[in-house]
């Protein structure tokens, strides 16, 4: 039988700036997952390049691709991803556990986080005890425990009811105001709305870069050097 070579991404050229708010839209197969997990450094590109505030990291090896994710990139699932036996705190403390930071420390900047997304009173409850729109602010206060620089969305309302879903969007907005670059996956144009930029994917490439609704979307390009540029091979 012969080799059959499926390109996910193929001819993608883009560049994010720091502080941009991107969605990322498009039907299931379209690209948008392998894009973000490149983004991510989940995947390595088997073509191409993939520049991360200046740096090339498509040949970094697995220690130094952990320690990128761990400490510049904030992670944001749809189903919430919190280990069920442990409370909201220690949940958010995870990520900083990889460091050499005390536990005391991991504490204190954990129960921060969870403060600023709106939960300094839920700190010691498990998942099973907090709404799904708590979850996700559990998962939100994980993501930025670590004081990334981006923050990468994978469909972060689709588990909610619109109202709830209106106020994660509220927090990624705030964040993203704080100077954090967001990248969103969405299925729902009024998700989209609130970025400033929207890139639509289909059958592994990108076949629109929109100027969004999103607060941000008039703001001029910061000058300097790109947050992200990823170049996926023709």
């Amino acid at each position: 039988m012969g080799t059959n070579v499926v390109n996910a991404l193929a001819g993608v050229s883009v560049r994010i700036e720091t502080g941009e708010f991107v969605a990322v839209m498009g039907p299931s197969g379209s690209g948008k997952t392998t894009f973000m997990n490149l983004l991510g450094c989940l995947d390595r590109p088997s073509s191409g390049k993939y520049l991360f505030e200046g740096h090339e990291v498509s040949a970094y090896d697995h220690t130094d691709l952990a320690r990128l994710r761990n400490q510049k990139i904030g992670f944001v699932f749809q189903n919430f991803n919190l280990l069920p036996r442990i409370t909201a705190l220690d949940n958010v403390a995870l990520p900083l556990a990889y460091g050499k930071l005390p536990r005391s420390e991991r504490r204190t900047r954990a129960a921060k986080a969870l403060e600023e997304v709106g939960l300094g009173d839920r700190m010691d409850h498990r998942p099973v005890q907090l709404s799904g729109g708590q979850q996700q602010r559990v998962a939100i206060a994980r993501a930025i425990v670590g004081s990334p620089s981006l923050i990468l969305a994978d469909e972060p309302t689709g588990a909610l009811d619109t109202k709830t879903g209106v106020e994660i969007m509220g927090i990624l907005q705030t964040l993203n105001d704080r100077g954090i670059t967001i990248v969103l996956v969405t299925h729902e144009h009024d998700i989209a709305e609130h970025a400033g930029r929207v890139l639509t994917f289909r059958d592994g490439r990108m076949i629109r870069d929109e100027k969004g609704m999103g607060r941000r979307a008039g703001a001029p390009a910061p000058q300097g050097q790109p947050h992200l540029v990823a170049v996926a091979g023709h």
